[in-house]
């Protein structure tokens, strides 16, 4: 039987819910951040601020969790990412063997879904293919010299993946209003957590979440933040021990292999939006709870619809009281996952 929903769209505050921005961010005269590096400062003061102000009755209202990765879930930034470290192979002129390095579509579909973050790629592609001369110099021989080429790369990739995002990304169905339905209540901590770099997830984020809602967001991670990269769990670990969250009551939205081994791998229950160049994988066999071809959209039968809270989480009473937890319920969507959820017996906290 499924648990007894909660009622949404409540006004109520988040963690911590003064959402002034610092004084000291603003230009004079203004109630806005005026540049993107101020809207980036505000993000981080706000989170700074919703920790410090936050009392332990108010944490305890969140009994569960929604975590979203970025790439290919928030936006599908996966073929712009692709161009990016094209563009920044042709400014670096790099040459394996005599032929210049060039990742075709096809490749990079392979690269996504094995090796997560932009360095951990690169790094992969030039031990398994040989490692590249440039018009820096010739092929690095020494470890030193290996990571100053790719983090001078991944420099030059993410200028160009700035530029690109700017002009082509726009938020996929359906993400938006799941964000907004839950950062709206306070029995759901709500979370991004990304593999790539801060400086290029800040962008995308930035232009696509907006500063806004951004602020409401109790914990916000990018690859920067962590020492191993997904498919290692390690950043949905982090964002879990900074809720204070059980990994069971934790939800995961990703939309990759790589991405969907770290949130098991966690220990947390993981829908899976894929895009056209992961969705041949067999995401179902790996652990995936359901599996969409969006958060809104059509089902077979020619009804449009939107993922709502109420399909991933349900209010469970028990003699100790109540409380929301994970009962992911997306069949009626298009849901590709042949064994239906259950939200079996839960321990009470």
């Amino acid at each position: 039987m499924k648990a007894q929903g909660l009622a949404t769209g409540r006004n109520v505050r988040c963690i911590g819910g003064n959402r002034s921005v610092p004084a000291q961010l603003l230009k004079a005269g203004s109630s806005k951040p005026s540049t993107p590096v101020q809207r980036k400062m505000v993000v981080v003061a706000a989170q700074t601020q919703r920790s410090s102000v936050a009392t332990p009755a108010k944490q305890k209202q969140y009994t569960c969790a929604l975590l979203f990765d970025c790439d290919g879930v928030i936006v599908e930034t996966e073929e712009l990412h692709r161009k990016a470290y094209n563009a920044s192979f042709v400014d670096f002129g790099l040459v394996i063997d005599g032929e210049p390095v060039i990742w075709t579509t096809e490749y990079y579909d392979q690269l996504q879904n094995t090796v997560g973050g932009g360095k951990p790629k690169m790094k992969w592609h030039f031990n398994k293919f040989g490692w590249p001369s440039s018009k820096h110099g010739p092929v690095p021989a020494t470890d030193e010299a290996k990571n100053k080429l790719v983090d001078e790369l991944q420099d030059r990739k993410t200028y160009h993946y700035t530029r690109i995002v700017e002009e082509a990304a726009e938020a996929r169905p359906g993400v938006l209003a799941l964000m907004d339905e839950g950062l709206a209540r306070d029995d759901v901590a709500m979370c991004i957590c990304s593999a790539a770099t801060k400086e290029g997830f800040i962008k995308v984020v930035d232009s696509i979440v907006g500063p806004e809602r951004l602020a409401k967001f109790d914990v916000i991670l990018a690859g920067d933040d962590v020492t191993k990269k997904k498919p290692d769990p390690l950043i949905y670990n982090m964002a879990r021990e900074r809720l204070g969250i059980p990994a069971n009551k934790c939800v995961v939205v990703e939309d990759s292999l790589v991405g969907l081994r770290a949130a098991v791998g966690a220990g947390m229950h993981c829908i899976i939006t894929p895009t056209a160049s992961t969705a041949s994988a067999n995401f179902c066999e790996e652990g995936a709870s359901a599996v969409l071809s969006s958060l809104a959209g059509t089902t077979v039968d020619g009804q449009a619809y939107q993922v709502k809270i109420a399909d991933i989480f349900s209010k469970l009473c028990d003699d100790k009281g109540c409380q929301l937890v994970p009962d992911i319920q997306l069949s009626d969507k298009n849901d590709e996952c042949p064994i239906p959820w259950a939200v079996g017996s839960w321990e009470m906290r």
